[in-house]
C-alpha cells in the first residue's frame, strides 16, 4: 500500500475522516458504524478523555465535563467567547481560553486523535499525514490553531484547504465544463460562508467569499432554547441546566425538519418544575428568520463583490448540517432562483472532499476518471420492511459505500441481503435487483455484526459485499449495471412517485422505527421495575411514559409514538446509565476477588 493522506472535516458539530482505498475516496466508519463522529470530548475529572458517542453519552451524569463546539474557541482570546458556551471557560496567563484546564487545540487535537485512530484501525496501517478543512472565513491565527491541533494529534498536515473547495471536489463540480461558476452555500454547526467559485479547466479561483465563523446551527438552538425560556417566564439557564436545555433545544430542531411538531421537554429543571411546550415547524421558521437572513446577507455581499447575479451562477450547492433545514433550503432556492443541489450528504461532503485532495496530493487518484452518477438510491431492505439507502441518488460513479448491520433475532444464522434501488421510504415499493442468504455466527439478538458493502466501479458494475465480523468470512455477488442502466422515464416516474407519497412514506416509516424502539424499550423498562430498582422519585415519571407508549402503539399514529418513546427513553436515560456504572463495578470485584483467590 503506497502512501495515504487522509481527508479529515474537523466539524463544529461532528466530524469525519478518509481515505483513498484502491483507487475510490472512501469515508471510513467509526467502531460503531458510522461515518460521522460527533465532535464532542469528555474530559474526566482524573484526565481520562473520551470522544464522539460515548463522550455525549457522558452528558447524563457529567454535563460540565463534556466538550462541544470547541471549534468555535479556536484561534480567539478568552475575551472573544461567547457568553453561553457549554461550558465553563476561564483565560489563561496568555489571555486565550481554557476548558477543563486545556486550550482549544489540545481538545481538537483530541478528536483528531480519534479520526487518526478510526483510519488507522480501517486501513490497518500506521498514517501520519492529513488534509484538514476549515472554513473559508476562519482567519490566520484560527487556521494556525487548527495546523496545531494535527500537529499535536500526531498528524502531519500537508494542507489546511478551504471546505468550499472540498466541498466542490466532493461534488465533482470541476468536472461541469470549460467554464462554470458555483456558489458553495456552507452552514455548519458553527460557521457560515459563501463563495463562489470559477472553475476553468478544472482549476479553482475563488472570485468572492463572505461568511461569519460565529453563525451557525448552535445558535439556532440557543434561539429555540431563548423563545421557550420567555414562554416559561424564566430567565436564561446556566451551567449544566443550560448544556441540558441546549441539548433539548437541538432535538427539536433536527425532529421538526422532519416532523411538523415537536415537543421541548425539560424535566424537573429548577428541582420541582418542569417544562414542556409543543413547538410546531412554523414557530421554528418564525424563531429562525432572522438567522436565516443573516446568512442570505453574507450571500448578497459575495455576489456584489463577484459582480455577479443570482442567473449567472452555473449551480448552488448545500454543505452542513444546518442546511437540512426546509426553511434554509427555500430561502437559498429563492435567493438564487434556482433550487440548490443536494445530492451529496450534507455531513459528508467536505469530508470527502478533503479525502479526495489528499488523494490527489498522495498522487493515488491521478489516473482516476469519473464518469457517470446513480440515477436512483441503492440501499438494502433492513428489518420491518424498511429501506437503508447505502448509495443516494445522483452519487458520482464509481464510488462505494457500506454501513453495519446487527441480528434481528436471537440465536439467527442467516441474513438474507436484498438489494433495492429506488426512492421509497419502505422496501416494497422499490426494485430489487438481486437477493442473496449470507451466513453468520449466531449470536444474541443485536449483538452478530454483519458488514454490507455497495461498490459500483467506473463501468456501472455493481458489486455488493456481505462480511460477518467475527470470523471475516466475505460474500461477493456481482449484480450487472442495472444500478445505472435504467430507463430515463422509469426513473421520473420512481421520483414523482417518491414525492407524491413523501409525507405518508415517512410516517410509515416513523412509526415503523418507534415501533422497533418500542418493542425493545417496554420489556427492559418491565423487567426493570418488576425488580424493584427504580427510584421512588423517578418510578411514577418511568411508568406514566411506558403507558403512553403502549397506548401510541395501540393508536398506529406515527409521530405521537415516536415522541412517546422519546419520552421512555429520556425518563430512564438517568437509570440505564446508574444501572450500567452499577454493572461494571459489580464486575470489577469479582475480577479482584478471582486475582485474590
Amino acid at each position: 500500500m503506497g502512501e495515504i493522506i487522509l481527508g479529515i472535516d474537523l466539524g463544529t458539530t461532528n466530524s469525519a475522516v478518509g481515505a483513498v482505498d484502491s483507487g475510490f475516496p472512501i469515508l471510513l466508519a467509526n467502531g460503531e458504524g458510522k461515518r460521522i463522529t460527533p465532535s464532542a470530548v469528555w474530559i474526566g475529572r482524573d484526565g481520562a478523555i473520551e470522544v464522539g458517542a460515548q463522550a455525549l453519552r457522558r452528558r447524563a451524569l457529567e454535563p460540565d465535563r463534556v466538550v462541544t463546539s470547541i471549534k468555535r474557541l479556536m484561534g480567539r482570546r478568552a475575551d472573544e467567547v461567547e457568553e453561553h458556551f457549554p461550558v465553563p471557560v476561564a483565560s489563561g496567563a496568555d489571555g486565550l481560553p481554557r476548558v477543563l484546564g486545556k486550550s482549544p487545540e489540545e481538545i481538537s487535537a483530541e478528536i483528531l486523535r480519534e479520526m487518526k485512530r478510526i483510519a488507522e484501525w480501517r486501513m490497518e496501517t500506521t498514517i501520519t499525514k492529513a488534509v484538514i478543512t476549515v472554513p473559508a472565513y476562519f482567519h490566520d491565527a484560527q487556521r494556525a490553531a487548527t495546523k496545531r491541533a494535527g500537529e499535536l494529534a500526531g498528524l502531519e498536515v500537508v494542507r489546511i484547504i478551504n471546505e468550499r473547495t472540498a466541498a466542490a471536489l466532493a461534488y465533482g463540480l470541476d468536472k461541469l465544463g470549460e467554464r462554470s461558476r458555483v456558489a458553495v452555500y456552507d452552514l455548519g454547526g458553527g460557521t457560515f460562508d459563501l463563495s463562489i467559485l470559477e472553475m476553468r479547466d478544472g482549476v479553482f479561483q475563488v472570485l468572492a467569499t463572505h461568511g461569519d465563523t460565529r453563525l451557525g446551527g448552535d445558535d439556532l438552538d440557543a434561539l429555540i432554547l431563548r423563545k421557550v425560556e420567555q414562554r416559561a417566564g424564566i430567565g436564561e439557564t446556566v451551567g449544566s441546566l443550560r448544556v441540558r436545555s441546549m441539548e433539548e433545544a437541538e432535538r427539536v430542531k433536527l425532529a421538526l425538519t422532519e416532523s411538523d411538531e415537536a415537543v421541548f421537554r425539560l424535566p424537573f429543571y429548577d428541582g420541582a418544575n418542569s417544562i414542556e411546550q409543543t413547538i410546531t415547524r412554523e414557530e421554528l421558521e418564525g424563531i429562525a428568520a432572522p438567522w436565516i437572513r443573516r446568512t442570505l446577507r453574507h450571500c448578497r455581499q459575495a455576489l456584489a463583490d463577484a459582480a455577479l447575479k443570482p442567473e449567472d451562477l452555473d449551480a448552488v450547492v448545500l454543505v452542513g448540517g444546518s442546511t437540512r433545514i426546509p426553511a434554509v433550503r427555500r430561502a437559498v432556492a429563492e435567493l438564487f432562483q434556482r433550487e440548490p443541489d443536494i445530492s451529496q450528504h450534507p455531513d459528508e461532503a467536505i469530508a470527502l472532499g478533503a479525502t479526495i485532495q489528499g488523494g490527489v496530493m498522495s498522487g493515488a487518484l491521478r489516473q482516476m476518471i469519473l464518469l457517470d452518477v446513480t440515477p436512483l438510491s441503492l440501499g438494502i431492505e433492513t428489518f420491518g420492511g424498511l429501506m437503508n439507502v447505502l448509495i443516494p441518488r445522483n452519487s458520482t460513479i464509481p464510488c462505494k459505500a457500506g454501513e453495519m448491520f446487527t441480528n434481528a433475532a436471537d440465536g439467527q444464522r442467516a441474513m438474507r441481503v436484498r438489494v433495492l434501488q429506488g426512492e421509497r421510504e419502505m422496501a416494497r415499493d422499490n426494485w430489487e435487483l438481486g437477493n442473496f442468504d449470507v451466513a453468520f455466527t449466531p449470536a444474541p439478538r443485536g449483538q452478530a455484526r454483519m458488514g454490507v458493502q455497495f461498490r459500483i466501479d467506473e463501468n456501472g458494475i455493481l458489486e455488493v459485499l456481505a462480511r460477518d465480523v467475527s470470523t471475516g468470512g466475505d460474500t461477493v455477488v456481482k449484480l450487472g449495471n442495472a444500478a445505472v442502466n435504467v430507463d430515463d422515464e422509469a426513473v421520473e416516474t420512481m421520483v414523482s412517485e417518491s414525492v407524491e407519497h413523501a409525507f405518508t412514506d415517512m410516517a410509515e416509516r416513523v412509526f415503523t422505527e418507534a415501533r422497533f424502539k418500542a418493542e425493545e424499550l417496554l420489556p427492559a423498562v418491565e423487567a426493570v421495575l418488576a425488580q424493584g430498582l427504580v427510584r421512588d422519585d423517578e418510578r411514577g415519571e418511568i411508568e406514566s411514559a411506558a403507558e403512553a407508549v403502549r397506548e401510541a402503539l395501540a393508536s398506529g399514529a406515527a409521530n405521537p409514538l415516536k415522541t412517546a418513546v422519546q419520552r421512555l427513553d429520556a425518563a430512564t436515560e438517568a437509570l440505564a446509565a446508574r444501572l450500567v456504572e452499577q454493572a461494571m463495578d459489580e464486575s470489577l470485584e469479582r475480577t479482584m476477588a478471582g486475582d485474590h483467590v
